[in-house]
């Protein structure tokens, strides 16, 4: 079972090289000899690579082995190789605090049952690597977070070779809050908007064009379409599946937060054909095992929010400014309450948003409202 399962990657539409054939050959050799039945704890010994990953997809989807979450397992990972680098004891477990139990605790708390995206895992790397940074930085300077005073950080913010300057803060601050720290503060940054270009009319130029454009992939047109019109982030679209789309009679709806979205026409037959043709590049593996409504090249995973990020990209769509445009759009003609329940976004999310489209720019909110109505 695992020669074929590595044998897999043989597609005919995939040229596969003798080096990819001579470590299938090599991997499944060491899983040979070893005596103990195939786990994820024994994989996990192996070299990382390409094929290990296929291999671990494909005994994920057929059941040999359980799901789990490998970009959060890499992170773990991580995370502990940069707390044990430290070789100051005081210094390491002040990381371990900030690194395992304030931003991992609360990372898999918020996942539940859900896996970690990207953007997450880059989150929570970004602030330990911050930390590390500024603890390093005190060492050299002979300081320690107790010793450190307000100057002595203030110091540190005026030097404009260093970076991470808001992770930063948000270390200060949890240093302070823990007693690791006193006396020092640093101030955050309010959020008042957001700072690229809103350009409604590219939006439905972009939404037009995605409708009717039958060259495009049905799988990238239903993607940008449900970031350009409901503001979803690119993670979110990763994870949806069969059962969040809702296809009864002639409505199709979706459900992206608590109440379900019924979709217009030419959305909701292009939903039609994509869940009608779900497929991903994976041979192995049914849409029971793996429900995904973007089926990814792995057996039994989705496509990453990377790659449909890339993919966007290709056809024209920036999803980081696209969505803010949908956002500030939408806040422009929905009350919070029903932005956050429609599109899944947190309350005070909705709340921001809403309080930007209706504040400085109220005139210009008003009349990107009229333009897109002037679309429709």
């Amino acid at each position: 079972m695992l020669h074929e399962a590595l044998m897999s990657a043989e597609r005919p539409d995939v040229a596969v090289a003798w080096v990819s054939r001579s470590k299938a050959r090599d991997l499944l050799e060491r899983i040979g000899c070893d005596e103990r039945p195939v786990t994820h704890e024994v994989l996990d010994e192996l070299p990382p690579g390409k094929v290990l990953a296929h291999l671990r997809s494909v005994l994920v989807a057929t059941g040999t082995l359980p799901l789990r979450d490998e970009r959060l397992i890499a992170l773990e990972k991580w995370v502990a190789e940069t707390v044990q680098a430290r070789t100051d004891l005081a210094e390491r477990r002040i990381l371990h605090g900030y690194a395992v139990w304030h931003h991992m605790r609360r990372l898999r708390r918020r996942l539940a049952e859900a896996h970690a995206t990207r953007l997450q895992d880059l989150n929570v790397r970004c602030h330990i690597t911050a930390a590390d940074s500024f603890l390093t930085w005190l060492n050299g300077e002979e300081l320690t977070l107790g010793t450190c005073t307000q100057p002595d950080l203030e110091r540190w913010m005026a030097d404009a070779t260093v970076s991470y300057r808001d992770e930063t803060g948000h270390f200060v601050r949890w240093s302070v809050q823990h007693r690791h720290a006193r006396g020092l503060t640093y101030g955050t940054v309010r959020w008042t908007g957001p700072q690229g270009t809103i350009d409604s009319e590219k939006r439905w130029d972009d939404a037009r064009r995605l409708l009717n454009d039958d060259s495009l992939p049905t799988p990238d047109r239903v993607a940008g379409l449900l970031l350009i019109l409901y503001a979803q982030k690119i993670a979110t679209i990763s994870q949806l599946t069969v059962a969040d789309a809702h296809i009864d009679g002639d409505t199709v709806s979706i459900t992206f937060g608590s109440s379900p979205v019924v979709l217009p026409a030419p959305l909701a037959s292009l939903v039609r054909e994509l869940v009608a043709t779900l497929r991903g590049k994976a041979k192995i593996g049914t849409p029971d095992d793996a429900p995904w409504l973007f089926p990814g090249g792995h057996p039994g995973r989705p496509l990453t929010d990377s790659q449909i990020g890339k993919r966007l990209h290709n056809i024209g769509i920036r999803p980081k400014r696209d969505r803010s445009t949908a956002l500030f759009t939408l806040a422009t003609e929905l009350p919070a309450a029903i932005l956050a329940r429609m599109l899944g976004v947190h309350i005070k999310v909705a709340v921001q948003w809403q309080k930007a489209s209706a504040g400085d720019w109220a005139a210009y909110a008003a009349d990107a409202s009229r333009h897109s109505k002037g679309n429709q």
